[in-house]
C-alpha cells in the first residue's frame, strides 16, 4: 500500500483503552491488485466497544500475546461500505464510483498465497491460518475517510440497497454463517423432519439477537415460538415488532415462563447473543436434553466456568461461530456476503431499524463509545456520511 502522492485524510485512532483521537495522516494509494475506498457508512460493532473499553485485544504478536494499544494504535471499524475512489493495476471487478462492501478477513486468496491453507481450501476462510482482519487485528479499519483493501475482498452492492444497509451486511453475514454452522451440526433437533424444532430462545435482543430473529422468521420461514429475552424496553419492543415473543428478564422468572409457554417441553434451540456470562446460567434450566446451544455473543466476562458442567451432563449440542467470511462463489465472490446482500435486497431483513443512533462525521463518532452505547434506548450506532 503506497502512502505518498495522494494527500491527507482524517482517521479516528484508538491510542489506549477509552482513549480516542481524531488524527490527520497520509491518504493511502492502491498498489496493483488493490482498491482505494472512500468510507460512506460504518457500523459500530460490539467487538469495537469491547476493544475500546479494554475488554478485548485481538491484535497479537507472533507468540499470540496481545500487543498493547499504547504500543500499536488501532483504527477500528469492520462493518462498512464505501465508494471506490481508485483501483490499482490489474483490478477489473470494480471501478471508481462503485458502491462496495468488504470481506473483513485478509485470507490466503486475497494475499495471493499458494498453496492456500486448509481453512481457505475448505470454505472456512474466516479461520485462515495466515489471516488478519481489518479493524480488529491491527489492520486499519473503516473509522477513517479512506481505506485500502485487496480486490478479492471487495463485493459490489446491488442497486436499491442504501449505504447504511450495505454497511450492516457484515453483521447479517455473521448471523448467516453462524446459522449455517448450527444447521450443519449433528443435532438431535432440526427444522424439518422428525424431532422438529418447535421452540427457540434468543438471549439478548441487541443487533445480533434481532438479526437471528429476522433470519428465522423471514429467511428460514420458521413459524414456531421464538422467545427473545432482554432487560431493555427499546430492544424488547423492537423484538415484538419483528415477530418475537419478548421476555423482560427484569420481572420474569425465565425457567418458569419457559415451562409454561412450552407446556413443559422446553427449548430445542438456544441462541446466546448477549455476551453476558450470566446469560449462560439459566440455559440448563430451560433447554431440553441434547438441545442445540449456539454460543454467539462475545465477552462473557462474568462467566463462572462451573456453569458449563450441566451442558456436559445434558449432552447439549454446543455450536460456536465467529465472523462472516467463509467460502467463495465460482467467480471468487465471498458467498456469505453475497447472500447477506440478497437478503437485504429481497426485503427479508430490515437492517436500518436496528440503528438507533446515527453520526454524520468521524468527529461525532466517539460519542457512541463514551456515552450513547450506555443509554437504555441504544441498540446500534453507525456512521452515515451525508
Amino acid at each position: 500500500m503506497a502512502l505518498s502522492g495522494m494527500g491527507m485524510m482524517t482517521a479516528l485512532v484508538l491510542e489506549g483503552a477509552r482513549k480516542m483521537s481524531l488524527q490527520n495522516m497520509a491518504k493511502p494509494a492502491p498498489d496493483p491488485g488493490q482498491v482505494l475506498i472512500e468510507v460512506r457508512a460504518a457500523g459500530v460493532c460490539g467487538t469495537d466497544l469491547h476493544i475500546f473499553n479494554g475488554l478485548a485485544n485481538y491484535n497479537l504478536d507472533c507468540d499470540r500475546r496481545p500487543i498493547p494499544l499504547e504500543r500499536q494504535h488501532q483504527i477500528l471499524g469492520h462493518e462498512f461500505c464505501g465508494r471506490v475512489e481508485a483501483v490499482g493495476a490489474g483490478v477489473t471487478k470494480c471501478r471508481p464510483g462503485d458502491l462496495v462492501i468488504v470481506d473483513q478477513v485478509l485470507n490466503c486468496y486475497s494475499q495471493g498465497r499458494s498453496p492456500v491453507c486448509e481453512y481457505c481450501e475448505t470454505g472456512d476462510s474466516h479461520q485462515c491460518a495466515f489471516g488478519q482482519e481489518f479493524g480488529i487485528t491491527g489492520l486499519p479499519g473503516a473509522f477513517a475517510e479512506f481505506t485500502v483493501v485487496p480486490a478479492p475482498n471487495v463485493i459490489p452492492v446491488p442497486p436499491g440497497i442504501s449505504e447504511l444497509q450495505a454497511a450492516l451486511a457484515e453483521p447479517l453475514g455473521c448471523v448467516l454463517h453462524a446459522s449455517d454452522r448450527t444447521e450443519r451440526s449433528n443435532a438431535r433437533y432440526h427444522f424439518e423432519g422428525n424431532r422438529r424444532i418447535r421452540h427457540v430462545l434468543i438471549l439478548g435482543a441487541g443487533p445480533s439477537g434481532l438479526l437471528f430473529l429476522q433470519y428465522l422468521r423471514n429467511v428460514r420461514q420458521f413459524d414456531g415460538e421464538i422467545l427473545v429475552a432482554d432487560l431493555k424496553n427499546a430492544k424488547l419492543e423492537l423484538a415484538a415488532r419483528l415477530g418475537g415473543d419478548p421476555v423482560d428478564l427484569r420481572n420474569t422468572d425465565l425457567p418458569a415462563y419457559v415451562k409454561r409457554v412450552t407446556r413443559g417441553e422446553g427449548i430445542h434451540y438456544v441462541i446466546e447473543a448477549s455476551g453476558s456470562g450470566r446469560a449462560l446460567e439459566p440455559i440448563s434450566q430451560v433447554a431440553r436434553r441434547q438441545a442445540t446451544v449456539l454460543l454467539y455473543g462475545a465477552g462473557h466476562a462474568d462467566l463462572a466456568p462451573g456453569c458449563l458442567t450441566p451442558f456436559q451432563a445434558m449432552e447439549m449440542n454446543l455450536v460456536t461461530s465467529g465472523g462472516a467470511s467463509g467460502g467463495f462463489d465460482a467467480d471468487g465472490t465471498p458467498t456469505t456476503y453475497r447472500r447477506s446482500l440478497e437478503c437485504v435486497r429481497d426485503g427479508k431483513v430490515n437492517l436500518e431499524c436496528l440503528t438507533t443512533h446515527r453520526y454524520h462525521s468521524l468527529a461525532d463518532l466517539p460519542q457512541v463509545f463514551s456515552h450513547d452505547s450506555l443509554r437504555d434506548d441504544f441498540i446500534k450506532g453507525a456512521l452515515v456520511r451525508t
